[in-house]
């Protein structure tokens, strides 16, 4: 077969179709009162509903199923899957789809018959002619094969074989198709291959589009002509914020070719323009030759943990075995590292060593509060739909009540099942909740009062003797009516709800604000994952424990994604790296 560079010497190459393809390649923190205060709050709220509660080693909320079936999760964790648990999302997806189960689509099956397959070795232009005959695509045949060379990592010889046919059928090679053999190259690793196509590019066409900058500055990172892609990074920047990825790559062929200056300006320059860094970047600088990680090079990577811990920001598997190599290489230091789980009551099942507290310090509550009414309540958050009036009139409300123990998003609760009146399942469940003498403010909508099959007014009329009651208009939005209670009401109160709040957390201005939010939330929020009418109430547990990276002067905790988990953005790994140092 010919070669490229001698093949396209001889050819005319067609531009069209810019922009076509994009490469998409401390010391514990203590809160003893305020914890034991919600402790006990949570202990009475689990006897008012018949629900085991326990110190411990035990429980503090019933588990969703049988305990004797979820004594151990898959993951080896010894307490049950939480709505923040990694993968529980996924399998609640899996559990919706599996519900929704039909007959295959009809539209799927057409496109599998039209699929024309890829040959297994080059082919003649005439046999390439023959196969778009019988394909039945006379438009974009060239592009459609391409594409599919791609997603199935052809033989690179085949997508050869198909631009010596492009050629002399289209009399040139468009650009489309060009930098899609490129995308097929790179991601092979063929490094002649992309040399030989960035230098016909390079004297064809005056200046290339984003995917193109993309994939040269992968395809030459880990290349002798690496500084090329440092090049193609300080272009980008001249009209575009280039990618993590693209940091992310130069990085790695900085530290590569032993320039690790270069690579934590780069990382620097990542974190000062809020890009998130690559874990592969990262990876190349726990991976860095011995001989550049002096006392210098090692502090920065303990910064890195920093930014673990104030992002949560969460490692792979391969980095997190990555960190742990490291730091057992660590020259006069004697570091052990161990993957562990960590038991309901906090504890790591390596060390037996206390983990942080999910439940945030006064001054981190105080911070969360004031900047949640400044940025959600006062400020212009798109989520909240409602009045000044109605909000101004929430607020009094609740300063002329004393603090409440529980906070209820009343349509939310009363919707957890189709069996029943909604009335009376938020009834049932509210009286449980009332019954230990727990202030209980339920949240609710207007036509909730209006008599209806679903909601039946002697019920609502039960509900507003046993709980204080706020229905708001029907077109308001109640999330922030339920946060703001809840934060109003003090450390002590939880919320139930089956809503994750994500968009509220969003509108939060920085990260650690976000952080501070996620970790109450995490700590004070009820889910009640399910409810049967006229059986106990099972509620998921809350964990005691933040899910972050920690520290002390002889340990590291460092939480990781178990690979084949999928992650949902709110959700925590139940996995962690335990580091321990010999002393």
């Amino acid at each position: 077969m010919m070669g490229l560079r001698i093949f396209y010497l001889t050819l005319c190459i067609k531009s069209y179709g810019r922009n076509v393809l994009m490469w998409h390649g401390v010391p514990p923190l203590n809160c003893h009162e305020g914890r034991e205060r919600l402790l006990k709050n949570i202990r009475t709220i689990s006897k008012c509903l018949g629900v085991r509660a326990g110190d411990n080693n035990k429980n503090s909320f019933a588990r969703q199923s049988k305990p004797s079936k979820n004594k151990f999760d898959r993951n080896g964790s010894p307490h049950s899957i939480t709505v923040f648990s990694a993968g529980a999302a996924k399998a609640r997806s899996e559990g919706m789809q599996h519900k929704a189960k039909a007959s295959p689509d009809s539209d799927n099956i057409s496109s599998q018959k039209e699929r024309v397959q890829i040959p297994l070795g080059p082919l003649h232009a005439k046999e390439w002619s023959k196969l778009k005959e019988e394909s039945g695509r006379i438009h974009g045949f060239e592009d459609y094969m391409m594409a599919q060379m791609i997603s199935t990592n052809s033989n690179i010889n085949v997508a050869k074989s198909l631009l010596v046919f492009a050629a002399k059928e289209q009399s040139g090679i468009s650009y489309k198709l060009l930098l899609k053999y490129l995308a097929l190259c790179v991601r092979q690793n063929q490094a002649a291959e992309v040399c030989d196509v960035y230098n016909i590019m390079k004297n064809k066409f005056k200046a290339f589009d984003t995917g193109a900058y993309s994939l040269f500055i992968k395809g030459f990172s880990l290349t002798d002509r690496w500084r090329d892609s440092i090049s193609m990074l300080e272009t980008l920047k001249k009209t575009i914020t280039p990618s993590p990825k693209n940091y992310g790559y130069c990085i790695q062929g900085a530290i590569y070719h032993k320039d690790d200056k270069l690579a934590w300006a780069l990382y620097n320059e990542m974190l000062e323009a809020d890009l998130t860094p690559c874990e592969d970047a990262i990876q190349s600088l726990f991976n860095a030759d011995p001989a550049l990680q002096d006392e210098t090079f090692r502090n920065k990577l303990f910064g890195v943990f920093d930014y673990f811990r104030d992002h949560q920001i969460y490692p792979g598997e391969p980095l997190m075995q990555s960190i742990k190599s490291w730091f057992e290489s660590i020259p006069n230091e004697s570091w052990r590292g161990h993957l562990s789980t960590v038991s309901e009551n906090g504890h790591c099942q390596v060390c037996k060593q206390q983990l942080e507290s999910i439940h945030l310090m006064p001054e981190e509550y105080r911070t969360l509060k004031d900047v949640f009414l400044q940025s959600v309540i006062e400020g212009h958050d798109t989520f909240r739909k409602t009045t000044p009036q109605e909000l101004q009139e929430f607020r009094q409300f609740v300063r002329s009540h004393p603090p409440y123990d529980i906070v209820v998003d009343g349509l939310n609760v009363a919707y957890i099942t189709t069996k029943g009146r909604g009335s009376q399942t938020l009834l049932d469940i509210v009286s449980g909740l009332c019954s230990g003498g727990k202030r209980v403010l339920v949240l609710g909508r207007k036509h909730m009062l209006q008599e209806s099959r679903t909601w039946q007014r002697r019920h609502m009329q039960l509900l507003q003797q046993r709980a204080d009651c706020f229905f708001i208009d029907n077109i308001s939005e109640d999330d922030p009516f339920l946060l703001y209670a809840s934060l109003n009401s003090g450390s002590h109160c939880c919320f139930l709800t089956r809503d994750l709040m994500r968009d509220h957390k969003s509108c939060l201005p920085d990260a650690q604000t976000k952080r501070l939010f996620f970790k109450w939330q995490r700590g004070h929020q009820l889910v009640l994952p399910f409810y049967t009418p006229g059986r106990k109430v099972l509620l998921q547990p809350i964990m005691c424990y933040d899910t972050i990276v920690q520290r002390t002067d002889f340990s590291w905790h460092i939480p990781y994604d178990k690979m084949g988990v999928d992650r949902a953005s709110f959700e925590v790994p139940k996995t962690w790296l335990c580091l321990q140092k010999k002393h």
